[in-house]
């Protein structure tokens, strides 16, 4: 049993997404005898190491051969098990779309795809290994879950959620790297499709997705002490992102709704709530917090957002600029 404490969560900060991803499995393999979790020539990438010690009969390798693991994973999920692979994002949501498109999507098999090192978390790499585009990707297939937990611990919960249920094919996108701000601070309530107030106010509305969103609510936070309260939403699940923001944006007014996020400015959610807006033809003044679409600087992963007004004072002074402050 996976304990959401407050020692906990700050242990699983420390460690980053990527290294929490392996010792989330290692627990759910106790209560899920059919699991089958395979990497692309990953594993220790992936925090896997314990796991395959531990685990052998429920870990394959594949090698570098994404396309290849993503057959694999197809034909083990239509004889029953409950699969989970992962690389990193970029080759596991593009190299690997068109065998995701028709063996996941088209059949409908129930395999997971856990995207490492989305965004800009993969640092000095550099383009080849950012994950930028890939929410564009993977929203285009239909039947695919689309998942961006804001940190560990809600990758945990999501990470449960998908072993316990049969949801169908999913992808799972980690951000963020080891140190990344905490969103949660204790246990919470998770449900899928729906996304989560972080912060209740008014006149202004705020939708994040991934681990910017621990850095949208410190500028929040801050934001208090200049007599400014956004409400914001943690949108973790975008592939009913589309029918919970329309629900929002129904029931109550806004005059403002800014959108941040970690991925190119086109194809993720702040396309997704363009979409909204232009199909239910709502008046709002509408600002995006985002990637720019080309390619990107390589560097540390805190300079790539500080370069790109993506940390939490870039985020503060944004908004002030937006509300006139």
């Amino acid at each position: 049993m996976i304990k959401f404490d407050k020692n906990n969560l700050k242990q699983w900060m420390r460690l980053g997404p990527r290294a929490m991803y392996g010792q989330f499995m290692l627990e759910i393999a106790k209560f899920t005898p059919n699991l089958m979790v395979i990497s692309a020539d990953l594993g220790r990438s992936s925090g896997l190491d314990r796991f395959k010690k531990q685990f052998p009969e429920k870990y394959m390798s594949v090698g570098i051969s994404e396309q290849n693991m993503i057959g694999v994973a197809a034909g083990l999920a239509y004889e029953g098990y409950k699969v989970f692979v992962s690389s990193f994002a970029p080759f596991l949501s593009m190299r690997s779309s068109e065998h995701i498109r028709m063996n996941l999507g088209y059949m409908e098999h129930p395999v997971n795809l856990v995207a490492l090192g989305s965004g800009v978390s993969m640092g000095f790499l550099g383009n080849s290994h950012f994950g930028l585009e890939d929410i564009a990707y993977m929203r285009s297939i239909p039947n695919m879950n689309l998942s961006s937990p804001a940190d560990s611990a809600e990758l945990g919960k999501t990470l449960i959620d998908y072993a316990e249920n049969n949801r169908g094919p999913s992808y799972i996108r980690l951000t963020g790297i080891p140190g990344s701000k905490n969103v949660y601070s204790k246990d919470f309530k998770y449900t899928f499709g729906r996304g989560k107030i972080l912060e209740k106010g008014e006149n202004i509305l705020i939708l994040a997705t991934g681990s910017i969103v621990g850095q949208s609510l410190i500028a929040v936070r801050n934001l208090h002490k200049r007599d400014i309260f956004p409400e914001l939403i943690n949108i973790h699940t975008l592939n009913y992102a589309s029918k919970f923001i329309t629900k929002i944006l129904n029931k109550k007014k806004y005059e403002k709704l800014i959108i941040i996020e970690e991925h190119s400015i086109i194809g993720g959610l702040c396309s997704i709530v363009s979409e909204v807006i232009a199909d239910n033809n709502i008046n709002i003044d509408l600002h995006k917090i985002a990637l720019p679409n080309k390619y990107l600087n390589n560097g540390d992963y805190n300079y790539l957002l500080n370069y790109y007004g993506l940390n939490a004072e870039s985020i503060e002074k944004k908004i002030k600029k937006i509300v006139n402050v």
